[in-house]
């Protein structure tokens, strides 16, 4: 990558790319938008990331802004609901692993913790480069491996390690733009 505007991924699409400058590998905080993180990691298994990008609106829309409560009180009702709305991955599997980390995400509350610190606490010790290319980008690590653990023991589902750290990616935990991206920081 030699060009000052060269992006590690996403160019020539303008919701990737927004994405991609302005939001993957940024600091994610609180538990809304670190459940909407995990569910949307969790819908896009299989699936291509932009299709998950175009239908993030509709996420938010369907599943009430991510607010773990009201995700949390959705039933059975809701569920056949939003098999039906193209809005969103239609997968069942993958509409109720919503629902069920929402309840997790209010457990947590509950005793006391709450989604964010959990995550927040398997940050990894920062890299001292970016990395040269994908090759040098781990599908998972100690790290993802621990944080599935700990959600799972939570009672999270569709949390793997290599969804987990999809995840980290995201929210900033690490920061795996490739050397030479416009938005490598390392």
């Amino acid at each position: 990558m030699n060009d000052a505007t060269a992006r590690c991924f996403g160019a020539g699409d303008p919701l990737y790319e927004r994405y991609h400058d302005e939001e993957w590998g940024h600091p994610v905080h609180g538990d809304a938008a670190l459940l909407e993180r995990i569910v949307l990691e969790g819908a896009q298994s299989g699936l291509a990331w932009i299709t998950i990008l175009r239908k993030r609106e509709g996420y938010r829309e369907v599943f009430d802004g991510f607010e773990p409560a009201a995700v949390a009180a959705f039933t059975d009702a809701d569920v056949a609901r939003l098999m039906d709305d193209a809005r969103i991955v239609r997968n069942r599997r993958k509409i109720e692993s919503a629902i069920t980390n929402a309840r997790a995400t209010v457990a947590l509350a509950e005793a006391g913790t709450s989604l964010d610190s959990l995550f927040w606490s398997f940050v990894p010790e920062p890299r001292v480069a970016a990395p040269v290319s994908w090759d040098d980008v781990p599908a998972s690590t100690p790290e993802s491996i621990a944080l599935a653990k700990a959600l799972k023991k939570a009672g999270f589902v569709f949390v793997g390690p290599t969804t987990m750290y999809a995840a980290m990616q995201a929210c900033g935990l690490v920061d795996d733009h490739i050397a030479g991206c416009v938005a490598a920081r390392a």
